[in-house]
């Protein structure tokens, strides 16, 4: 069964849809065989791999609300490989709509057992809150990737999204584990964003990925490009640094394994 990681944290801006796509991108770069769930209303990821998220006929609302199955709903991107859910507008009102719904937080865990076993890698890309959708997300998958800008005020946030993790493995889904905490935005002219580093290392240690992910204005750049930057500027130092993430995610699973 592929592994599912949900991309997720509370706070908004902190990366989380740039590394939804550029880890699937990097993933399906590779040959391994990706699908990238645009969970978020928003449908950023949708956009940033050059889709129409306007096409309500293929979309993760539809599968999750029972009117398609999931494996109806992909839709091919620039790699054979990778396979896209899209997100579109419907997406906003799905927590509405859920509420009679039970039990709603693991719709999205059922929908995924029919393709599963079609995919080594399934991204979920969560958005910018704890409600329903995104434990949704964190019901149907393995582990969780937290993206963690390199700012003091990243910083308040993360005792949040500790807890939600720790209520949903007490509740619904006790196998959910941390795939890491993923240092996001650094700017190394500044001594803040060094700090912001070194404290998070200290306290959450091995939980912290090796690779840092820098502000970086090509990888700002490629979104509006519908491309993820891999393919927007390959030399980049955000290319390279998602590549070095991707990698570190691959090692972690292999160890894993063994």
């Amino acid at each position: 069964m592929g592994k599912v990681i949900a991309v997720a944290n509370q706070k908004g801006g902190v990366g989380k849809t740039t590394t939804s796509i550029n880890v699937s991108a990097c993933l399906g770069e590779k040959g391994i065989s990706t699908l990238l769930i645009d969970l978020d209303p928003q449908g950023n990821a949708t956009s940033g791999l050059g889709l129409n998220h306007a096409d309500a006929t293929k979309s993760i609302y539809r599968a999750i609300l029972g009117r398609k199955k999931i494996s109806e709903v992909l839709v091919d991107s620039m790699f054979p490989t990778l396979k896209v859910i899209p997100s579109t507008n419907e997406l906003f009102g799905a927590e509405v709509e859920l509420m009679d719904v039970s039990p709603r937080e693991s719709l999205l865990r059922n929908c995924l057992q029919e393709i599963r076993d079609s995919f080594e890698f399934i991204i979920i890309d969560c958005p910018p809150s704890l409600g329903v959708l995104t434990v949704n997300a964190l019901c149907a998958s393995d582990s969780v990737l937290i993206p963690l800008q390199c700012e003091y005020y990243a910083l308040e946030g993360m005792a949040q999204i500790f807890t939600t993790i720790r209520k949903i493995r007490e509740t619904i889904n006790p196998d959910l584990e941390i795939e890491g905490i993923l240092l996001t935005m650094q700017d190394v002219r500044t001594n803040l964003s060094l700090e912001v580093c070194e404290n998070v290392r200290e306290k959450f240690g091995e939980k912290v990925f090796k690779t840092v992910i820098p502000r970086n204005v090509r990888l700002s750049e490629a979104p509006s490009f519908g491309k993820p930057i891999i393919l927007y500027d390959k030399n980049s130092k955000g290319a390279e640094t998602y590549k070095q993430l991707t990698e570190e995610i691959i090692n972690n699973e292999k160890e894993i394994i063994r």
